[in-house]
C-alpha cells in the first residue's frame, strides 16, 4: 500500500529503488519514521534513486506475506521492471518466516531485483555474497516446506489409523466427540463411487450420475469430479 502512489520517474543510468516500511500492532524497535530514514540514508549511500516508499500497516502473524497489499505492489513493480532494488530497514521488518522469505527472494530473483538491508549488511542480493545468502535461504525454505509437510502427514494419518477426527470429517464418517463413527448411508455411496470408479466409469460420469438422483455430498452440495476424486483418495 503505497503512501505516495505516483508514477514512478528516474534519472537516466540511476538505478530505481522502493522502500518498504512494516507498521506492526505491537511494539517494534524501529517506528515507521526511523525505518523510512533508514531506507533514506542507505539509498542515498548506495547512490539510486529511492522512487517510493511503501507501507504495509500488517501483523507479521497475519497470514502470507503476500496478501500484504505493499509486498503485492513492490511483486508489480518488479515483475514491470521499474525498480531494480528494495530497500529495507531491517530484515523482521519485512517477514520472520524463512518461508516467506525465501519465496520472495525467489520472485525478486526471476525479476532482476535485489534486496537491500539498511541494518543486515550481508542481506544485499545483488552483489555474489548476497546471492550465496538467497539461495541458502531458499533452501532452507524449501526444507522447512516439506518438513512441516511431513510432520502435518504423519498426524493426519496417526488419527486416522486412530478413528480420530482431523481437519474435516470424511466422507462416510461422522463426528463423536473427538472420534469418527461410521455412517451407514454415506457408506453406501462411497462403495457405489469406488464400484463405479472400478468397472470404468469417469469421475465426471459418476459425479452427474450422483446429482441425477439428488444424492448430496458431505456438505449438502452437488457433486463434482473433484469431490469423487477426494472420496477414493482418502480410501
Amino acid at each position: 500500500m503505497s503512501r505516495r502512489p505516483r508514477e514512478l520517474l528516474s534519472k537516466p543510468g540511476t538505478l530505481r529503488a522502493i522502500g518498504y516500511v512494516r507498521v506492526s500492532t505491537g511494539k517494534q524497535a524501529l517506528s515507521p519514521e526511523a525505518q523510512e530514514e533508514k531506507i533514506r540514508q542507505m539509498a542515498a549511500l548506495q547512490g539510486v534513486q529511492l522512487v517510493d516508499v511503501v507501507v504495509d500497516r500488517e501483523s507479521a502473524k497475519e497470514g502470507s506475506i503476500h496478501k500484504r497489499p505493499g509486498i503485492a505492489r513492490i511483486f508489480d513493480l518488479a515483475r514491470a521492471h521499474q525498480v531494480e532494488r528494495v530497500i529495507i530497514a531491517k530484515l523482521d521488518r519485512l517477514t520472520r518466516s524463512v518461508v516467506d522469505l525465501g519465496e520472495l527472494l525467489t520472485e525478486l530473483d526471476r525479476a532482476g531485483v535485489s534486496l537491500v538491508s539498511a541494518t543486515e549488511t550481508w542481506m544485499d542480493t545483488g552483489s555474489a555474497a548476497g546471492r550465496l545468502v538467497i539461495n541458502i535461504i531458499v533452501c532452507v525454505a524449501q526444507w522447512e516446506r516439506e518438513a512441516i509437510a511431513e510432520r502435518t502427514a504423519a498426524v493426519l494419518q496417526h488419527k486416522k489409523a486412530h478413528g480420530k477426527v482431523y481437519n474435516h470429517t470424511p466422507y462416510g464418517f461422522e463426528r463423536q466427540g473427538d472420534n469418527l463413527v461410521v455412517a451407514p448411508v454415506e457408506q453406501e455411496i462411497r462403495a457405489r463411487i469406488f464400484k463405479e470408479r472400478e468397472i470404468g466409469l469417469s469421475l465426471a460420469e459418476i459425479a452427474d450420475a450422483l446429482n441425477a438422483q439428488g444424492v448430496p455430498t458431505k456438505i449438502k452440495g452437488r457433486w463434482h469430479p473433484s469431490t469423487v476424486a477426494n472420496i477414493l483418495k482418502a480410501a
